[in-house]
């Protein structure tokens, strides 16, 4: 390091003498030499995985060893949240530090999904492309002299090196794979032999791109497209859980041969950073954008999946290791996907102009610490129609989410609904399923978190849909 710092030296003294050029390469050199004393950021992000598909959060069919191991090493939050209950808005947050109305996108796709005559109110119009002019976690790392990458599942655009990346491997506009199997007919990962297993070959490419850049300081954004649909997986697994023995709810061996290969190539990923001699100044992180179909997976005692605001949809795995610097150990504090980027933007001690953020640095929790009691809050004025009448557990038959907003509160949530202004509250330390509405016996923890929840909407400029729609032909 003394030696680093002289050589650094003599280049400023060289660079005064020469001119602007050279002052400016010397101070290019300082920035790397800073960046490459920070951590490497790997960030791994699962589809559609639900809150319990894993062995450490309660899973007895899934076998997930290397992300049970993982978790043994790392700060295991319990009450992690996606800050939507579908990809693109929960990617967006996430990547941007912004709640949904900063943003826009609120969903995938349309706003009016379902059938119109069942649509009470107009929806709020989505928006399907993250604009260029919200600064990106991935943009303010590269600012700070990180080398970023994305292996896997963007879905905000059609090009993310311009959101930020230096490096793309199978990011598109697509939500999800043609195949699982190649060719893949992605358009930025060229195919592999006929038969190689995407998530395999994403990690391939993450392995390679650990062994190119272990000499700088890096920012790897992992997303796999598992275990979204199409639910395809190797056939020798898929074999081991149609022999296994059933559980309740957790019994699709597909859906189970999908979580465990991507549970092996994270031990592949994890073994290769190791082997390079990187664990020690690597923080890893892993994550779910959302809470898991339910249809495939149930998340019991949580209630819904995918696409819903009740907890099984919004809830979701999440374990930070950084070995000497994270105790490892588990976290009831409630915190969410947008709190990554203020985080790691304190943990690096990165000064940006960037607009106020939604988000919330958990440091002092990753420090072994406290933080303040505080509201998370979830916005999405639109629509979701059913997957699955028998499974879903949604408020009623036809769609997983109508439009509305809600608020957590140390124990409590508040479910608001905007079309006939419906309020749901649970206590989700006595009822974590959210089957008892205490909206009419607690009237004080109603005003209190209805106030709380006007006041955000108000601040944040939420648009609240109240137009009712010509074409609601009654009933549910």
């Amino acid at each position: 390091m003394q030696t680093v710092l002289l050589f650094s030296r003599a280049v400023l003294r060289a660079a005064f003498r020469s001119g602007r050029m050279l002052l400016l390469a010397a101070l290019t050199l300082l920035a790397g030499t800073a960046a490459a004393q920070r951590p490497n950021i790997i960030l791994i992000v699962a589809d559609d995985l639900g809150w319990r598909d894993l062995g450490f959060m309660g899973s007895h069919f899934y076998e997930t060893p290397q992300l049970d191991k993982l978790a043994k090493q790392s700060l295991v939050f319990t009450n992690g949240y996606a800050a939507a209950a579908n990809c693109a808005p929960s990617r967006a947050c996430m990547l941007t530090g912004l709640n949904t109305p900063r943003h826009g996108i609120y969903t995938v796709g349309k706003s009016d999904r379902g059938n119109a005559k069942t649509r009470k109110i107009i929806p709020t119009p989505n928006t399907t492309v993250l604009d260029h002019r919200f600064p990106t976690l991935p943009a303010m790392l590269q600012q700070a002299g990180y080398h970023t990458a994305i292996i896997g599942k963007w879905h905000l655009s059609s090009n993310p090196l311009l959101h930020g990346f230096d490096y793309n491997r199978g990011g598109t506009h697509q939500g999800h794979p043609p195949s699982y199997f190649s060719p893949y007919k992605i358009p930025t990962l060229t195919d592999g032999a006929p038969g190689e297993y995407l998530t395999d070959r994403l990690t391939s490419e993450a392995v390679s791109f650990l062994e190119e850049n272990r000499k700088k300081a890096f920012f790897l954004y992992l997303p796999y497209y598992a275990v979204h649909t199409p639910l395809q997986a190797p056939a020798a697994l898929v074999e081991k859980y149609e022999r296994k023995p059933k559980v309740p709810g957790q019994a699709n061996p597909v859906y189970a041969a999908m979580v465990e290969n991507m549970d092996m190539n994270i031990g592949r990923l994890l073994t290769k950073l190791q082997a390079l001699g990187l664990d020690s100044n690597t923080l890893v992180i892993f994550t779910s954008d959302n809470g898991g179909i339910r249809a495939t997976s149930h998340q019991s005692p949580l209630r819904a999946g995918k696409g819903s605001y009740y907890e099984g949809g919004i809830r979701v795995p999440l374990v930070f290791r950084w070995p000497g610097h994270i105790q490892p150990g588990t976290s009831a504090v409630p915190v969410t996907n947008m709190d990554f980027f203020p985080t790691l933007l304190n943990l690096l001690s990165i000064n940006t102009n960037a607009p106020e953020l939604d988000g919330q640095s958990i440091l002092p929790v990753l420090q072994g610490g406290t933080m303040a009691a505080r509201p998370l809050f979830w916005h999405f004025p639109v629509y979701l129609e059913a997957y699955n009448r028998q499974e879903d557990e949604a408020r009623d038959p036809l769609f997983r989410t109508r439009p509305g907003s809600c608020v957590r509160y140390g124990h409590w949530k508040l479910l608001q609904y905007f079309e006939d202004n419906d309020l749901e509250l649970y206590n989700l330390q006595t009822d974590p399923g959210e089957q008892h509405n205490l909206a009419a016996s607690q009237p004080q923890m109603l005003a209190k978190l209805k106030g709380m929840l006007e006041q955000w909407q108000q601040a944040a400029k939420a648009p609240i849909p109240r137009q009712r729609n010509p074409q609601y032909a009654g009933g549910n």
